[in-house]
């Protein structure tokens, strides 16, 4: 299956406009520097683009703002989190 081109490229500028959050996880997770798995950052999972993603573990982190915390956020979170949990995917929230 192609990914949409704009889901990509909108990925690409969110890993060039990484929060300081995402980029202190990052730097834990780069390079297999967390028990040798290897992580991708802002990686697209259509309809989605998720802030870490570790295939061998089937592990999706996510790191939640403020923007996560209103009504319609935790409601678009919990579908989010439906979607990939439906593709056997784990999604650990901080």
């Amino acid at each position: 299956m192609k990914l949409n081109p704009q889901l990509l490229e909108f990925a690409k500028t969110m890993r060039s406009n990484a929060t300081d959050a995402e980029h202190l996880i990052w730097q834990l997770l780069r390079a297999k520097r967390f028990i040798n798995f290897k992580f991708r950052r802002q990686h697209v999972i259509a309809p989605y683009i998720v802030d870490f993603y570790c295939h061998e573990l089937g592990l999706v982190i996510e790191l939640d703002g403020g923007q996560h915390n209103t009504e319609d956020g935790r409601a678009y979170d919990a579908e989010r989190t439906k979607f990939l949990e439906v593709l056997g995917l784990k999604v650990v929230r901080y």
